[in-house]
């Protein structure tokens, strides 16, 4: 990584899938802007990409559960892909990662081959929190 690039990181706590959409979306802008872009995913965000998660994955926050049904049924009345493959779509670009956090791996015995393939690796916090500093960081 270039240390005069522009870095966007993005924590991914939430597994729900309002939420997951809203961090990959901002994540595809960052990359498509050319940014070095993160997500760094624990807890529940980390669970939300167990291998064949995101195709049965049907949670909303609990804020807006009441709309989930109806937001499913418009995104496949237009066609809206999959967040899965808008992140495949912008990882291909070269700049977009996707981290797990190590501590959260072990405390749901979970291993990287349990993992969607677009995680590239297991990290730590410490090392995320180096990686991203001097750029931008969401918690999502």
């Amino acid at each position: 990584m270039d240390e005069h690039s522009e870095k966007f990181s993005i924590v991914l706590f939430s597994g729900t899938v309002d939420k997951i959409m809203a961090a990959v979306t901002m994540a595809t802008g960052a990359a498509a802007m050319e940014k070095d872009t993160t997500i760094f995913l624990t807890f529940w965000g980390l669970v939300g990409f167990r291998k064949g998660d995101w195709q049965k994955n049907r949670r909303f926050s609990k804020d807006f559960e009441d709309y989930a049904e109806p937001a499913f049924e418009m995104m496949q009345a237009r066609k809206v892909p999959p967040w899965m493959e808008t992140l495949k779509s912008a990882i291909e670009l070269g700049n977009l990662k996707v981290k797990a956090c190590g501590m959260t791996m072990d405390l749901f015995n979970i291993r990287l081959e349990d993992l969607e393939p677009v995680v590239s690796e297991v990290t730590g916090v410490a090392s995320f929190i180096e990686e991203a500093e001097g750029g931008q960081i969401l918690f999502v």
